[in-house]
């Protein structure tokens, strides 16, 4: 693996966003309807205020969970609650053209898996450990294959 290479080689760009202001309940939805595990949240001119991970949606369904038993009550909740008050905010970021090492580290010494990439102030991506998983795996299978064409 080539842990030199700048991390925009490998950030996904095509990004679902919600702002502040986007209810629980539509958090919910898109994570219920889509296989992404991050939500950044942006304001106007893509500005990064936080992300919200899937373990954040279901830590708020628990402590509802724990409130009432009551069906119309977390929907009230979810209708109620915002993005903001779901996010992490001023979450670490990376430039695009830190290296793919670099996250790693990152990734190694703390507890989160995605690094929001940011340019000029503007969200322009995310990397995940998963991103980094499939770098590395689609790296080592392509040394080998030249490692045998070499011999």
């Amino acid at each position: 693996m080539k842990a030199n290479k700048p991390i925009r080689s490998i950030m996904t760009t095509d990004l679902v966003t919600v702002s502040p202001e986007t209810t629980a309940r539509e958090v919910k939805d898109l994570f219920d309807k889509n296989s992404f595990h991050h939500l950044p949240v942006v304001a106007p001119g893509n500005k990064l205020q936080g992300i919200i991970s899937r373990k954040d949606v279901a830590k708020v369904a628990y402590v509802l969970s724990l409130r009432t038993s009551g069906k119309t009550y977390s929907e009230k909740e979810y209708k109620r609650l915002t993005a903001s008050d779901l996010m992490t905010q001023y979450p670490l970021s990376l430039d695009p053209d830190d290296t793919i090492g670099l996250a790693a580290d990152i990734f190694l010494a703390n507890k989160f898996h995605a690094l929001p990439i940011i340019d000029d102030d503007e969200l322009i991506g995310l990397v995940t450990t998963h991103d980094l998983l499939k770098y590395s795996f689609n790296s080592n299978v392509s040394e080998k294959v030249e490692e045998t064409y070499e011999e």
